[in-house]
């Protein structure tokens, strides 16, 4: 079943060592098949305020989200986003594609 790996960014300060992350993330997401499916903007706020970016990134399953996130590659690109950017990030399994919300109740 279908993983993400999320991202909400509340500031990014721009500079050598964020260009050089997004210049090799590409190549560790690879070998999981990891894709984007959100990166950033633009975005049309309906309800409440937001400020900041989003990103997703879909893998296969649970594991390979895991294992790219774990990867020497991608822990070795890390420090150049996690030192300039304030934000949180996570791994969310998916649903099946049948998926209702009433699923949750029973």
């Amino acid at each position: 079943m279908r993983a993400y790996a999320v991202a909400v960014i509340r500031e990014t300060r721009f500079g050598p060592e964020i260009m050089e992350y997004l210049q090799r993330i590409d190549g560790t997401l690879a070998p999981f098949s990891g894709r984007f499916r959100i990166h950033g903007g633009p975005y049309e706020p309906v309800e409440g305020a937001w400020s900041g970016d989003l990103v997703v990134i879909e893998f296969p399953s649970m594991e390979q989200a895991r294992g790219w996130y774990e990867s020497d590659a991608y822990q070795a690109i890390r420090p150049l986003r996690a030192g300039h950017t304030e934000g949180d990030l996570l791994l969310v399994q998916g649903v099946p594609d049948d998926h209702k919300g009433v699923d949750l109740l029973g």
